[in-house]
């Protein structure tokens, strides 16, 4: 299943929360989409959910558009808005409930779907619980649920792993890891850039409200980042080893952190591995080399100006 943002636009009188954004993911994609606060990621994601109208441009899934077909998109797509549910007078079951059947499923199947999906997502044990008294990742888990009753192809989540804990963290990305593994298309928005890079297949970038790169992770670091940053640690500390490997090939900057170095290598991954080579050839005990892993946060810096529209 594909789903394409094509010339999306959303103005809000002389506000352009969205201008003229496209992109495209599919089935068994989890796309992150990032931007700093005010870029319009919450806007974009409410017209794919089919709650706001568009300025201009389309939705469409399998070419279907769910702008003039709003009600095709409400069967088709999860939505897990960045709001937690919060009544004081419903348990988690009566809540699930409640939205089975406002999907639209009766009898026997509607208590075999809140059944099951209690189940996923690991919500069994809190069937009974109110949900006013939950965490708040317990929360999330409950609205995730919810988006999954009617058995959308494609979920759109904004902001689901704020506020939570690490172990709540984990278990979502692990739900959502789960999901793609099953066919789902997901989009999820976060700021926590370390975090969504372990799960994501590809990223979507928004300042002011427009499109400032789309595509794999690693295509777009090597467009985007002129340097990695490498940690280096040697079996024995060496004379001078700083200023040698200062003067090799392709290192702009050496630092010293305990027994490990950090290296600032100009260019991408070629270069590390000429680098690594180097060490090797001149003789430096090379116990770890490893290209530090926040690559979307280089990425997300070297792209975007942190301006609001």
């Amino acid at each position: 299943m594909l789903v394409e943002i094509d010339g999306l636009k959303r103005y809000f009188g002389k506000v352009k929360a969205v201008d003229d954004v496209s992109f495209s993911f599919a089935t068994q994609q989890i796309i992150g989409l990032v931007g700093p606060n005010g870029a319009g990621k919450t806007t974009l994601m409410r017209i794919l959910a089919t709650l706001d109208e568009p300025t201009a441009g389309d939705v469409r899934v399998d070419g279907v558009s769910i702008v003039q077909y709003p009600e095709q998109g409400r069967k088709l797509i999860g939505f897990v808005p960045d709001s937690l549910p919060n009544h004081r007078d419903i348990s988690v079951h009566e809540y699930l409930d409640f939205f089975a059947r406002a999907c639209g499923l009766r009898g026997q199947l509607r208590r075999r779907v809140v059944e099951s999906i209690e189940e996923f997502t690991n919500l069994v044990n809190l069937r009974e619980k109110n949900i006013h008294a939950l965490s708040k990742g317990m929360k999330q888990r409950v609205s995730v649920a919810r988006a999954l009753l009617h058995d959308p192809p494609i979920l759109v989540l904004d902001e689901p792993a704020a506020g939570l804990d690490p172990r709540a963290r984990i278990e979502l990305r692990e739900l959502l890891r789960a999901l793609c593994n099953q066919g789902k298309a997901i989009l999820v928005s976060s700021h926590i850039l370390a975090e969504l890079e372990q799960m994501i297949t590809g990223v979507v970038i928004l300042e002011q409200g427009k499109l400032v790169r789309a595509g794999s992770l690693q295509h777009i670091l090597q467009e985007s980042v002129t340097h990695r940053v490498v940690r280096l640690r040697l079996l024995e500390s060496m004379d001078g080893a700083i200023e040698k490997i200062s003067c090799l090939p392709h290192v702009e900057t050496v630092t010293r952190a305990d027994q490990l170095l950090r290296l600032w290598v100009q260019g991408g991954d070629g270069e590390c591995c000429a680098v690594l080579a180097e060490l090797v050839r001149q003789g430096f005990p090379v116990v770890e080399f490893q290209i530090e892993s926040a690559a979307l946060e280089q990425v997300f810096l070297a792209v975007t100006k942190g301006e609001v529209a």
